[in-house]
């Protein structure tokens, strides 16, 4: 076989490309300690359990030639099936959910707070699975992962739209999550706190910088490696494909970058978000239970009117929510945060814990979990959201619901954090239940007190 000077003879193992590599008079230790798998050798001297201390000739090893390869990054096995089957039809009914619930939500009567939260997270999302879907079709639903990828701009792009910006929406969607439990916590425990730290402008500043955070823990990962052009030969024929490196930048601390990098989305990212979102769940269970045990007293002594009634349920109804959407959310988080964890002190110990090849399926398995989910959130506002229902239905003219109700003395606004508006004569109050039967209620001068039959104090 005629190969030109600046080519290389490679082959293909298991989904891998490695080309060979000739080394005269090493000991076995040393080849062991210095390639990956010892294929062919001469006249060796090397005992069954190749750990004899022997000279060998003209030994013939196996060196992972570094190409973007889908086929040896992924158990091709179990992504074929979910990227390039199922994918699909999870994409278009992804699609179909999350659009609805930002329509939904980006109703006038349904921005609150509480309901710009979701809509952000919807939308983070909804662009987490956008993203990589044209790659998963093109490479899986018409089996071509086992092509080369190229040219180099090709590689770049399926790079970026396969791991960086979805990382992006999905670490800002996280930390969406963590903002809303924060803040519904607030809304139900500490009532007149939420008076000024949960209002509309600070939730928008507060997503800006959610926002802005993500991009710059990613902000390295669109420069850290490049892409090269090169030919070798494969089976006899001359191919093309795109060799990875570090970046020159990156080349000298690699081991410090790739560790500092991963190390920060362990702590901030995975497994720090989750623990606090554990804890916040708790607390308001706690609460919602406490609230229960508190109502069932006062019943004997006030019995409450059917708007009340209706407001106190509709707020625990979506605080019920909120915490249902949480413990979703962890359901298929914490697996992802447990491999990674275990993935980063696997290189910087340089242990092996479990195996690269169980931890890589479990990584697969649990992404594709993460997008299964995606649908799940406008099935929980459906079901446990009777505003959401309302609007829906008015949406697309499925019925009638009139949300305001008019009289010559004061308009009454029924929003979807539980909160009442209320404008009577030429004095505005604002009347909201927390969720644990209390009525806050806030004048002009800013000032909050509690004054409801029903009261509750925690």
């Amino acid at each position: 076989m005629d190969v030109k000077a600046t080519q290389e003879t490679i082959y293909v193992d298991n989904g891998r490309y490695y080309n060979v590599k000739t080394l005269n008079n090493m000991t076995t230790t040393t080849i062991q300690s210095t390639v990956d798998t010892i294929i062919r050798y001469g006249s060796s001297h090397m005992n069954d359990s190749h750990t004899a201390v022997n000279i060998v000739d003209d030994i013939e090893i196996q060196v992972p030639f570094n190409l973007l390869n889908v086929t040896g990054d992924m158990p091709l096995e179990y992504a074929l099936v979910m990227f390039g089957y199922i994918m699909p039809f999870l994409l278009v009914i992804t699609i179909v959910a999350n659009i609805l619930i930002v329509l939904v939500l980006s109703r006038r009567h349904m921005r609150t707070p509480t309901n710009i939260l979701l809509l952000s997270m919807a939308v983070a999302d909804l662009l987490t699975l956008l993203f990589p879907a044209p790659w998963y079709f093109y490479m899986y639903t018409l089996s071509n992962h086992w092509k080369l990828l190229y040219p180099t701009y090709a590689c770049y792009a399926y790079y970026y739209m396969i791991e960086v910006i979805p990382m992006f929406f999905h670490t800002a969607s996280i930390w969406f999550t963590l903002l809303l439990a924060c803040q519904r916590y607030i809304y139900i425990c500490h009532p007149c706190a939420a008076r000024n730290w949960c209002t509309t402008p600070r939730v928008i500043r507060a997503i800006c910088a959610i926002y802005l955070l993500a991009f710059l823990h990613q902000i390295t990962r669109f420069f850290d490696r490049q892409y090269n052009s090169v030919t070798f030969i494969l089976d006899d024929k001359e191919v093309t494909g795109c060799q990875i490196s570090s970046s020159p930048w990156v080349e000298n601390i690699e081991d410090y970058y790739y560790t500092s990098y991963y190390t920060f989305r362990i702590i901030f990212v995975h497994i720090g978000p989750c623990a606090a979102l554990v804890v916040f769940n708790v607390l308001l269970f706690i609460a919602l239970r406490k609230a229960a045990n508190n109502r069932n007293k006062l019943l004997g002594k006030s019995a409450p009117t059917s708007s009340d009634n209706r407001k106190i349920r509709d707020s625990n109804s979506t605080t019920i929510m909120l915490i249902v959407v949480v413990s979703v959310f962890l359901v298929v988080e914490i697996p992802l945060a447990i491999t990674t964890l275990l993935h980063v002190m696997q290189n910087a110990l340089d242990l092996e814990i479990v195996s690269y090849k169980i931890l890589n399926t479990t990584i697969v398995f649990s992404n594709f979990v993460i997008i299964l989910s995606y649908p799940v959130n406008f099935a929980i506002y459906c079901g446990m959201s009777r505003l959401f229902r309302e609007t829906f239905r008015d949406l697309f003219h499925l019925g009638s619901t009139d949300r305001t109700q008019w009289s010559t003395k004061y308009t009454t606004y029924v929003n979807g954090d539980g909160e009442t508006k209320l404008v009577a004569g030429s004095r505005r109050y604002s009347v909201a239940t927390n969720g644990l039967n209390n009525i806050i209620i806030k004048n002009d001068n800013n000032n909050c007190t509690k004054n409801n039959p029903l009261e509750t104090m925690l």
